[in-house]
């Protein structure tokens, strides 16, 4: 199962050494996610993580960054909900319904389904299906390798998620809320977290 983490809306000066320890520990996606920033922001931050860990980020926004830095692939959502003309590499989008994943996950190489849980990093962003609803839609397929589970994953509920069928987890306030850019530069905890959760999946 594959442990995906989508980034903090805003950058921070710690943040590429984060992830690129999160890369050499095991991470297999980055989720390039910064709504509304510079393009130059996002290019600094990649330029700053490991050419040898570039295949793996996928950019929410920015689309060019792509084929500049060699990074995996886009993801679709509403701000950006076009494929680019010519493409070709990685495709994922966002889903909120399991008639969203029924229209896209053909096309994709993977899609979100969010929210499983009660997010973590969303305020009010509350659970949107049953846990008979998800074993459903695992037993009749639609819930695969394909469909990364995003919304509320813990360690509590990774095992679960595991469980399920569910082709992965994608990470955010799990990991993000382990670190506080403010209180200095240890993000050991954050690390260790994360190889716990990998440890689980493996």
């Amino acid at each position: 199962m594959k442990l995906i983490l989508i980034t903090q809306p805003t950058f921070f000066a710690e943040e590429a050494r984060i992830i690129t320890t999160l890369f050499e520990e095991g991470l297999d996606y980055l989720h390039l996610r910064k709504p509304h920033s510079e393009p130059l922001d996002s290019e600094h931050l990649l330029g700053s993580i490991p050419q040898e860990f570039r295949h793996r980020i996928i950019t929410h926004d920015h689309f060019y960054l792509k084929e500049k830095f060699n990074l995996a692939g886009i993801h679709l959502n509403s701000r950006n909900p076009i494929v680019p003309d010519s493409y070709e590499g990685h495709i994922s989008c966002s889903c909120h319904s399991l008639d969203e994943i029924k229209q896209k996950k053909d096309a994709c190489d993977y899609v979100f389904l969010s929210p499983i849980f009660d997010s973590i990093s969303k305020q009010g962003y509350s659970s949107q299906f049953s846990l008979q609803e998800l074993e459903e839609a695992s037993r009749n397929g639609l819930i695969d390798h394909k469909v990364i589970a995003l919304g509320g994953i813990n360690m509590e509920r990774i095992t679960y998620i595991n469980k399920v069928g569910f082709g992965g987890a994608a990470l955010l306030g799990d990991i993000w809320n382990r670190f506080s850019p403010s209180a200095g530069q240890d993000y050991q905890d954050l690390i260790n977290h994360f190889k716990q959760l990998k440890r689980l999946v493996n």
